[in-house]
């Protein structure tokens, strides 16, 4: 079942003008918030976006990188408080692929817009870029966005023997199974 799931999930990039429904919305946020952290500290905060005027801002938190997030009906800023712990980045992207897969299994498409480490324009980060725009406090991080919504684009999954099998080892680093 999970493993069925695993092969529809893909980045869609292009979406459809169709509407997220807000059982859909919640049903993804409460994915996201069952997910696992370590020592069930839950760094995450999810700032959930279904205005078109502030999606089209986050757009441009990264030059030439997110003008998905603009097209899709829904985007989810998923940020961190690194004081609450260190693993925050980890746990945070945890939720956020949890978030991917709960879209895939509503019918919905997503991807994933990177803002960690990078700059809206030079001397601005991508960070300070979004913190304006969705007031968020000095104590928050921002990992990425999800852009969610319909699809406009076929999906097509990796057949089985795409998968890159030569980069799995058992027992060592290097050994084959066989």
């Amino acid at each position: 079942m999970f493993n069925k799931l695993a092969e529809e999930r893909r980045s869609i990039r292009k979406f459809s003008d169709k509407s997220v429904e807000k059982e859909k919305i919640d049903s993804i946020v409460e994915a996201a918030l069952r997910s696992p952290s370590g020592r069930g500290s839950r760094p995450w905060h999810f700032v959930v976006v279904t205005d078109q005027a502030i999606r089209e801002k986050l757009s441009m938190a990264r030059p030439g990188g997110g003008a998905f997030v603009k097209d899709a009906d829904l985007a989810i800023v998923v940020c961190g408080d690194e004081s609450a712990s260190r693993l925050w980045v980890e746990d945070c992207t945890i939720a956020a692929v949890t978030m991917q897969y709960a879209a895939t299994s509503l019918g919905l498409g997503s991807r994933w817009f990177n803002i960690r480490g990078n700059e809206c324009k030079e001397g601005v980060s991508s960070r300070d870029h979004i913190a304006g725009i969705i007031d968020l406090p000095e104590n928050m991080d921002v990992l990425c966005i999800i852009a969610v919504g319909y699809p406009d684009e076929a999906a097509v999954p990796y057949k089985k023997e795409e998968l890159h099998y030569n980069k799995v080892s058992y027992g060592s680093y290097g050994r084959s199974l066989i």
